[in-house]
Parts: C-alpha cells; structure tokens; sequence
C-alpha cells in the first residue's frame, strides 16, 4: 500500500496577453488552459492551486479578466500571488481578496502536515535598483516572521514560495533581475529550522538550487520557456519547448516537488 500525501498543484509565469495577441507564435491564455485542464484531470484530489506570480505580460486589464474567466471552473481553491510583470491594482480589480490586510498578496495555507507560506515579492515602489528586481519591504518580511512563529506553536513544518528566487542560477541577466534584498529573506529561513523548501518562478526554467543549504524548486511557465544558454546576455530570450507546472506533495517527514510537462507530441502512458 502507497502512504498517503497531500497535494497541491503549482504554476507560475503565465504572461496572459490580451486577446489576439502572441509571445513568440504562442497564445499564453491558451497554453495555460491546456496546462491548467491537463493538471485537474490528473490531479483531481489537490487541495491547492498555487500562481507564482507574472499572471499577465503586461499588466493589463483585458489579460487578467481573460485568466479570471479561465479560473472561474477551477475545482480546486486557487491562491495567486504578483510577479514583476503584473499591475497590482489591476490584479487585485480582476482577484478579489487576494490581498491580505496589509494589501500585499501573502497568505499562509495548510497542506496536510506542512503550512505553506507564499510571498509577494513585486517592487512596485521603486525599492529595488532596476526595474524587475524583486523586493520585501519591512511590512512583508513582519508578515512572514510573524508567521514562522506561529507554524514553529502549531508544530508546522514550512513550504515558501515567492517569485523572485534569492540565489543566482547562472543565467546572468535574470540573476540581475532577482530578489534584491535576498539576503533579508535567507536570513530569515536559515534561523527556521523548521523551513524546509523555497519554491520560485521567474526563470522559465526547471531548476534544482541550494541556497545556503535551503533546497530551492524553480518552475518552468506553461508558455515560453529561457533557452539553455547559461550566462545569457539577456531576459527577453524565449523558446518554444513544453509548458510545465508543479506538483507539491507533503507526505510524512518529507517534501517532493515534481514537474509535469504538459505539452508533449504524446502524453499516452505505455508498457513496455
């Protein structure tokens, strides 16, 4: 007999376009649906549906209401939090109650035995040095030293998930654009015996990391994906290969992250 887990599905970097309009040939809005219809028919029993941020290319209304139309049969309870390409208050508009009482997109989630801490890591004050960075202020690192205290009373092992990594991965010109003031994050999540993964997105890539000892998931997006070509030159470098999402599974005394990519010439399971 297999042991039992918990589970909860994971995309990130969505880059929904308004409709009619493509990155490199590829219709995000529909990339992400087949994403999304494969994830729910395979994984009917998630509890959770997590979206890492960078929901619409540009921020635009139009996007975001296409993404919410999409959303509206999901069965599964979704939580989305903000990427550098998103528009808060238009995804807020498009999302109601996304934002906590504090107006940043930070939620803490149960998922069986381990909570499940997600980070808003969008610079959208001009904290950081350039203009994709990411960044925590004062008022969200509070947040989530409040919340380590309380999964370390409640007995809660921790899963954090934000979308700007805090470590480089080798190629340079996202590394550039990371989470600015990491340290203030990995300082926190070494003190926490209790943190034993960080999830991220941004790099469009599928990448096993450590960051201080910290294992580290990065998800690819269900659309374009960086080619490998480690110290790129540039962000904006795209390629048509399968779109990915996450599968979180909390069994006892251990985390797994898996990928699932979506978009292969067969998905037919065979024997041989």
């Amino acid at each position: 007999m297999g042991e039992h887990f918990d589970k909860a599905l994971i995309f990130t970097d969505l880059h929904i376009m308004p409709p009619g309009e493509t990155i490199i040939g590829l219709d995000p809005l529909a990339r992400f649906a087949e994403g999304l219809a494969h994830a729910i028919a395979h994984h009917p029993d998630a509890r959770h549906l997590l979206i890492l941020g960078d929901l619409s290319h540009n921020g635009d209304a139009a996007s975001y209401a296409a993404l919410a139309e999409v959303l509206a049969t999901c069965p599964i309870p979704i939580t989305v939090t903000t990427g550098n390409h998103d528009i808060r208050s238009t995804l807020y508009s498009a999302f109601p109650g996304t934002a906590n009482p504090d107006g940043f997109a930070q939620t803490a989630l149960d998922l069986g035995p381990i909570r499940l801490l997600i980070l808003d890591t969008l610079d959208d004050d001009g904290n950081a040095p350039l203009e994709h960075d990411g960044w925590l202020c004062e008022t969200r690192l509070a947040w989530l030293d409040a919340e380590l205290a309380r999964a370390a009373t409640d007995g809660k092992d921790v899963v954090v998930f934000c979308h700007h990594p805090p470590c480089p991965v080798g190629f340079w010109a996202m590394d550039a654009i990371g989470l600015a003031n990491a340290d203030a994050l990995l300082t926190r999540l070494h003190a926490a015996p209790h943190v034993k993964h960080l999830v991220c997105g941004h790099i469009h890539r599928t990448i096993h990391a450590s960051a201080g000892g910290l294992p580290v998931s990065i998800l690819k997006s269900p659309c374009h994906q960086i080619p490998m070509i480690l110290g790129q030159g540039t962000f904006a470098d795209s390629v048509d290969e399968p779109g990915a999402y996450g599968i979180l599974l909390a069994l006892r005394d251990t985390i797994v992250v898996h990928t699932e990519d979506f978009a292969l010439a067969s998905g037919e399971v065979q024997t041989y």
